[in-house]
């Protein structure tokens, strides 16, 4: 019984965690580029990744056995919950603690290296490396680089499209100094909510059945129930401690404008919903910074804060081996302890 509620305990602090890190992400660019303030797009964000949430039920139940930690350690380790209790804290320590230093990483990465951890504690050298390699980290470095690509190609199309209306019809072209209509500001603004809130509910679409696959070792526990509770913590976490990690996104990346903005979140929602349908473990976050670095290196900004993204990536390489660190030592203590 004590199992149990630690179990719930420690997924509960995952989910909480996820949220506290992850949850601004959708909408950072929002935020980035005023078009919405913090309390509004913290609003955004919050729905539309519970929705996600919620919708995880019906279509990314592919992701929910791969983290469980089927085909890396034998079924006989992931029947008992400590191995899932040593997963989850150790990867929502790793996410808490890069939350109180402003750093957003990887709730995939944190889940991949508590398992990693887990597992070398289980089976020591008898853990599948190569299914790892395989089923997690490949994609996990891919996918920021082919984000980054596709923001980078999708906004440059734009552009040019927009500089050949241009020239054809120069009276389109506005004054310096002056703004667009206000009606051509408002429908460019509603389709950056529209794809900021697409990138919140593929996020939650994403995490949430990684997560849930942690608990499903209770049989008690029924998918839509898991489901449910996994949202809402997500959801609180993400309220109460989003905003360090949201400043972090949204001003000190590089500067954005709404149009840059929805470029960014169209190819990150597509990118993280088409992989959830499909059951491919990649990162919301990683396809997030790609594509909002992938609008900075088109546009050449020169506020490009290059020391803020020296340490997001050392932060990228650091989650693994730190969540293994984390996840492989508390399922020691926790089978050394249940072991008197």
């Amino acid at each position: 019984m004590t199992t149990f509620f630690l179990l719930i305990a420690a997924v509960c602090f995952l989910a909480y965690s996820n949220g506290a890190n992850d949850n601004f992400k959708g909408v950072a660019t929002l935020y980035g580029s005023k078009t919405l303030s913090y309390k509004g797009a913290l609003a955004l964000a919050t729905v539309s990744t519970f929705l996600g949430s919620v919708s995880a039920l019906f279509i990314a139940e592919h992701l929910i056995d791969n983290f469980s930690g089927k085909g890396l350690v034998p079924d006989a380790f992931l029947e008992k919950p400590e191995f899932a209790i040593g997963v989850a804290a150790g990867a929502g320590i790793t996410l808490f603690l890069a939350t109180r230093f402003k750093m957003p990483i990887s709730t995939t990465h944190g889940l991949v290296g508590a398992l990693v951890g887990c597992g070398f504690i289980a089976i020591g050298t008898s853990l599948d490396f190569g299914r790892v390699a395989k089923s997690f980290l490949i994609p996990l470095l891919i996918t920021p680089l082919v984000a980054c690509l596709l923001t980078f190609s999708l906004y440059w199309m734009l552009s040019r499209i927009r500089k050949r209306r241009l020239s054809r019809n120069p009276s389109l072209e506005l004054p310096e100094g002056e703004r667009p209509p206000q009606r051509m500001k408002n429908y460019v603004d509603a389709l950056h909510w529209l794809s900021a809130g697409a990138v919140g509910f593929a996020r939650g679409l994403n995490d949430s059945p990684k997560i849930v696959g942690l608990l499903l070792v209770f049989k008690a526990f029924h998918v839509q129930y898991t489901l449910l509770l996994v949202a809402i913590a997500m959801a609180i976490g993400g309220l109460i401690h989003s905003r360090k990690v949201g400043e972090m996104l949204s001003r000190k990346i590089t500067t954005l404008n709404s149009a840059q903005g929805v470029s960014a979140n169209l190819i990150t929602s597509i990118l993280v919903t088409t992989s959830s349908i499909h059951g491919f473990p990649v990162s919301t976050n990683d396809v997030s910074v790609g594509s909002i670095f992938g609008i900075g290196v088109i546009t050449r900004t020169k506020d490009k804060d290059y020391t803020v993204i020296r340490q997001i990536l050392l932060s990228w390489i650091l989650t693994l081996p730190v969540a293994a660190v984390f996840g492989g030592c508390i399922y020691w203590l926790i089978l050394f302890w249940t072991s008197y």
